[in-house]
């Protein structure tokens, strides 16, 4: 092999390297929020009801996810103005102080509602951030493979996002060995977040050492490149139009898939099939280590059979599984549990009570047996209530008027409802192969679209016309998946339910792709 040749293999893997590796790290400074988000509510929103904080503290995860658009905007229109290099070093930088502050935040009990409110804003920051973060990576990477390996060389970013949440668990999990359990639920939680600043030295110094795109860097000296990407992004229906299909089709499908993969799967894990912490993070732990070289075998699959037909196929599968793996998942990783409900299955009786997500402390009998219900992994059919009751259980023969725990427990007893916790009886091998099932179907989904995204817009605007689409798709249809699947729960009562709203809009996208989204495997992207 020539030297010419040897250097462009060394800069190629340079490249994909760097990229890779600063968006495994913005990642995980993004996830570490959600992988201790139960704990996080304990500090910032005290005296909540478990749930109720619970759900406050995802819609703070939320937050990170709204202002991602705007990102998109901000940082699409920098990386197509001044370059696509210096955009990411601007972006990675942000996103790292941001995570470390969250290490040093007095909590409630110290400065009140000053805490959850620079909560927020660090939310906020870091979602700014990430809105710049992956168009540069993805961009940069395609912009340096020949036409035959985008999907293969790209798919290392797209895996980026997997290794970013493994990386997150990894330290948690090392970090509550580090201390006692005590001392981690105190403040030892912060030593992840804290442990950014490291993560963020690694990944400028990486950076660094990148020049500029060759796409970017010729359209500069040739001077082609815009002088307002965003009036040029949208200046044209052509233009557009592909972008509405990058958002409905592309990027609120597969993002979707992938949070159910992830972290719906986590906290199903932790919080419906009653794992401890510690069961549920290895568990994920193993099964995305085992999963992620998918991602790099449907990315080198698109290459190969195209783009649309890999991605459609995640789509199609996941509206088609996802309820039997999560029912088969509840039985492998909780068979007593799974069993009791099938056998005896609870029904609350109540009339117009619905469950007030703002409140700190539900007020109704009705809304407590529904939280706790919830927050022990039952499932509960709701039936019309009795005249003069609020609310009276129904657990096989038996029934408990009001919210009386000590009586509900004996009843679910009575019935055969295992205790509290779970993990006496789980098969581990067949939980583990569920969640790759469920990360196959992600990867699927996910594993070609950095490709299909670079290959849609043209070169002069085009981190612009991808940063907006993906952005707004991700972290509005994406980012509220968790919080809006957990409510839907609650209020409904069926563990399973919250998987609606990721088979609705995976059904729109798939429609989107199916009769709009062009094939792009075969584009020339340098112009």
């Amino acid at each position: 092999m020539s030297t010419s040749a040897n250097s462009l293999g060394n800069r190629t893997r340079l490249v994909i390297t760097a990229s890779t590796l600063g968006t495994v790290f913005e990642w995980y400074d993004f996830f570490i929020y959600g992988t201790l988000a139960g704990l996080l509510a304990q500090h910032f929103f005290p005296g909540e009801s478990g749930t109720a904080g619970f759900l406050k503290s995802l819609a703070v995860f939320a937050a990170g996810f709204l202002v991602r658009p705007l990102g998109g905007i901000v940082f699409g229109h920098l990386g197509d103005l001044i370059g696509r290099k210096y955009t990411f070093l601007i972006t990675i930088s942000i996103m790292g102080l941001a995570t470390a502050a969250i290490s040093i935040i007095p909590d409630f009990t110290t400065i009140g509602i000053w805490a959850p409110v620079i909560l927020v804003t660090l939310r906020l920051a870091q979602g700014l951030a990430l809105g710049g973060e992956y168009g540069g990576a993805a961009i940069y990477v395609a912009e340096h493979a020949s036409s035959g390996k985008r999907g293969l060389f790209t798919s290392f970013i797209q895996m980026s996002a997997g290794m970013g949440f493994l990386l997150s668990i990894i330290v948690v999990l090392a970090s509550k060995h580090l201390v006692s359990e005590a001392t981690f639920t105190a403040w030892g939680w912060r030593i992840p977040f804290a442990f950014s600043l490291v993560i963020l030295a690694i990944s400028l110094y990486i950076r660094l050492k990148l020049s500029e795109s060759p796409v970017y860097q010729k359209m500069k000296d040739e001077g082609k490149t815009s002088s307002n990407p965003i009036r040029d992004a949208f200046s044209t229906w052509k233009n557009t139009r592909l972008v509405l299909i990058a958002l409905f089709g592309v990027a609120a499908g597969h993002t979707v898939i992938w949070y159910t993969a992830q972290f719906s799967t986590l906290f199903f894990l932790r919080d419906t099939v009653q794992l401890s912490d510690t069961q549920a993070e290895i568990i994920m732990a193993i099964s995305v280590t085992l999963g992620m070289p998918l991602m790099i075998l449907c990315g080198w699959l698109s290459d190969k059979i195209g783009r649309k037909k890999v991605l459609l196929a995640g789509y199609g599968l996941s509206i088609i599984l996802v309820f039997p793996l999560f029912h088969a998942l509840a039985g492998a990783a909780n068979p007593a549990l799974s069993a009791a409900m099938d056998r005896a299955p609870v029904t609350v009786e109540s009339t117009n009570c619905p469950y007030n997500v703002l409140a700190q402390k539900q007020k109704r009998d009705c809304a407590l047996v529904m939280e706790y219900l919830s927050k022990n992994g039952i499932s509960y059919q709701r039936a019309p209530g009795v005249p003069g009751q609020d609310v009276v259980v129904s657990v096989g023969g038996q029934t408990v008027s009001g919210f009386d725990k000590p009586g509900i427990e004996q009843a679910l007893s009575a019935a055969g409802y295992p205790a509290a916790g779970g993990g006496a009886d789980i098969n581990y091998p067949l939980v583990i192969l569920i969640v790759l099932g469920l990360i196959l179907l992600s990867s699927l989904a996910y594993g070609p679209v950095a490709a299909i995204l670079t290959e849609l817009f043209p070169a002069r605007v085009r981190y612009t016309s991808m940063s907006v689409p993906y952005h707004f798709g991700v972290g509005w249809f994406g980012g509220f998946l968790p919080f809006v699947s957990q409510y839907i729960i609650v209020s409904t009562g069926n563990v399973y339910a919250g998987l609606w709203y990721m088979v609705g809009i995976v059904a729109m996208g798939f429609l989107v792709c199916l009769f709009l989204l062009p094939e792009t495997v075969h584009k020339d992207i340098r112009d």
